[in-house]
């Protein structure tokens, strides 16, 4: 590992040391000392491991929440999605990228301290803003026009509260978190049928994409 790193950039460190970094950042937090940890086991130097993150924390969580992303990607490629309803496709995007996390569990509990600290709000709201684009994209999401902000800020939205359930279940295989998430997804297809009824869209098919905005929930 240590040669094919040897003449990396600084963004391919960043990209091979984000998984190890998550794993010692559970016990370091995301310190100094956790990416010394990682840079050691990974045969990089230690200074150039804290050059790639000279941001600091926020860096190194960012780095992590990309790591998450490709590999739900490579999890759910196109093909898998296709055959999937919308619906369907945004359970699996959801769950897939909390079954990434689970093994460092302890180190997303950190990262959501951190990313909650009122100086950290803005960066925080911008990696909740691309996770929530990556799924969208991943779920075949094309819309130009204002659905391309309400859908992302509805997903952020359900992504958050169902983050919130998932650092504090202890079921088997995160049961209570997966009942979660699809009860939030179920009351806004409930909203939207009921809307619909109210104003007498008969023909209007409930949609995922409606009542973004209703979700109060804040994006990580």
């Amino acid at each position: 590992m240590a040669q094919d790193l040897a003449d990396a950039t600084l963004d391919e460190l960043r990209e091979a040391l984000a998984p190890a970094l998550a794993a010692n950042a559970a016990f370091d937090g995301w310190s100094p000392a956790a990416l010394d940890a990682t840079a050691d086991g990974m045969g990089v130097d230690r200074d150039v491991a804290r050059l790639a993150f000279a941001g600091g924390a926020v860096a190194m969580i960012d780095a992590w929440f990309a790591s998450i992303d490709r590999e739900m990607a490579r999890r759910l490629p196109p093909e898998t999605l296709a055959a999937m309803k919308i619906r369907q496709r945004i359970t699996a995007l959801v769950e897939t990228r909390l079954d990434i996390a689970a093994p460092n569990r302890e180190a997303l509990r950190r990262a959501i301290a951190i990313l909650a600290m009122p100086q950290n709000a803005a960066r925080a709201a911008k990696l909740g803003w691309r996770s929530a684009d990556v799924m969208w994209r991943l779920a075949g999401d094309t819309a130009a026009d204002y659905n391309h902000y309400t859908k992302r800020a509805m997903l952020g939205g359900i992504y958050a509260a169902t983050i919130a359930v998932f650092l504090q279940d202890d079921s088997d295989g995160h049961a209570e978190t997966r009942a979660f998430l699809a009860r939030r997804i179920e009351n806004i297809m409930q909203f939207e049928r009921t809307k619909a009824q109210l104003f007498g869209r008969t023909t209007h098919r409930p949609s995922l994409s409606r009542f973004i905005g209703r979700l109060r929930y804040p994006a990580v």
